[in-house]
């Protein structure tokens, strides 16, 4: 059987994550690396325990705001509720800018759409989905033209290059990584924060001024026992899952992991500023960092197909359960999608995408996941009949 999601990215490596060991030295070790990467000193390397808290790191020190106000972030109208999480905790309202069907993302066009109707955005972070790099040229020109912070999120799209050849993450004012499961670097949580610009040039009632970036504390706290060990043991369980699938059993169990907080959702980490990474997965992301190939392709392929869940029951009839869809809706997952607030007649591409897609890993051999490519191309979506 092969599968989208409960780990199974880590064929071959679960023993070698479940006792992993690190130290101080691989800690600093990773800071070293994500600063040579990215053309900064070690000092403006952060490390923490999930992505999100990065982030929110991120937008406090760069976006320049007042206290009181709530200025408007742009991120793009497929996304996760994590990213939604950051930006509100950081104290700025989210804005969602509607994409293009074949990055699943924004660019300059659709920036300056958005902007036209939201005059208050003092920022905008780029996320390339699924490891497809965005437009970044007309995303920068744009950025570049109103004065607004250039943030990289490195969540799903690590190592990769734009097309001018520029990787992603050496753009940007800020670059900020997760870590987290089935993302482009792999240790089940944590995240890092790359601060790349000192100071910031903005624009506050049409005069232009300068913010100094002001480096955040470190995050110094270890994570709670029972966040450490879903992460040190999700691997392994993520295992027994996809096993106990071949006796149709693997919801039963999963649900039962979940209710007895063996396993956490994703969406449901603590965004906490003050928690840092453990050494051990410092460790292994600075492994996978290194083994990153020149130009890696996407994480994941996407297809748009007519009915979802006729494709994907029968891709599960047939062995492939792909059912960790990347979005499936436009702010993931759907139990957070109302607090998002999210403006559907303002991101008409991104609705109707959601509707549509399916994804598939590129952990396994192409050959491997022919026979699902197969079951798609019979449900290709063509649009919606005029």
């Amino acid at each position: 059987m092969f599968f989208l999601g409960q780990a199974a990215n880590y064929r071959g490596k679960v023993l070698s994550h479940t006792f992993a060991i690190g130290s101080k030295k691989d800690f600093e070790a990773l800071k070293a690396h994500l600063a040579a990467r990215y053309n900064v000193p070690a000092k403006q390397v952060y490390l923490y325990h999930n992505g999100r808290s990065a982030l929110s790191v991120g937008l406090k020190s760069v976006v320049p705001k007042k206290n009181g106000e709530h200025p408007g972030v742009l991120v793009t109208s497929l996304t996760c509720y994590a990213v939604i999480e950051a930006v509100k905790s950081a104290g700025f309202t989210p804005v969602f800018a509607d994409i293009d069907e074949k990055t699943l993302h924004f660019n300059g066009e659709t920036i300056e759409k958005a902007l036209k109707k939201h005059k208050n955005v003092r920022a905008v972070i780029v996320q390339n989905n699924l490891g497809i790099p965005a437009d970044i040229k007309s995303i920068k020109s744009s950025v570049r033209k109103h004065n607004l912070v250039l943030v990289e999120d490195l969540a799903h799209c690590a190592g990769i290059s734009y097309k001018d050849g520029k990787e992603a993450g050496t753009v940007g004012d800020f670059a900020a990584l997760s870590f987290g499961k089935g993302k482009s670097i792999d240790t089940i949580s944590g995240g890092a924060l790359v601060l790349r610009s000192k100071e910031i040039t903005y624009i506050e009632r049409g005069k232009y001024k300068t913010k100094e970036v002001k480096l955040p504390k470190e995050p110094t706290k270890k994570p709670k026992f029972g966040d450490r060990f879903r992460d040190r043991f999700y691997p392994l369980f993520g295992a027994m899952i996809r096993g106990l699938y071949f006796f149709r059993l693997g919801r039963i169990f999963t649900s039962f992991l979940l209710k007895t907080h063996q396993i956490k959702r994703s969406a449901d980490a603590d965004l906490d500023l003050r928690v840092r990474l453990t050494y051990w997965q410092a460790k292994l992301a600075l492994k996978q960092l290194e083994n990153l190939p020149k130009n890696r392709p996407p994480i994941r392929e996407f297809y748009l197909v007519d009915d979802r869940d006729i494709v994907l029951n029968e891709l599960e009839r047939n062995g492939f359960i792909m059912n960790d869809t990347w979005y499936d809706i436009p702010v993931s997952p759907e139990r957070y999608y109302k607090k998002a607030k999210y403006p559907e007649d303002e991101c008409k591409n991104a609705v109707e995408i959601a509707k549509h897609i399916v994804n598939l890993p590129t952990h396994y051999k192409k050959a491997e996941l022919a026979p699902a490519r197969n079951i798609i191309t019979k449900h290709v979506y063509k649009g919606e009949e005029k």
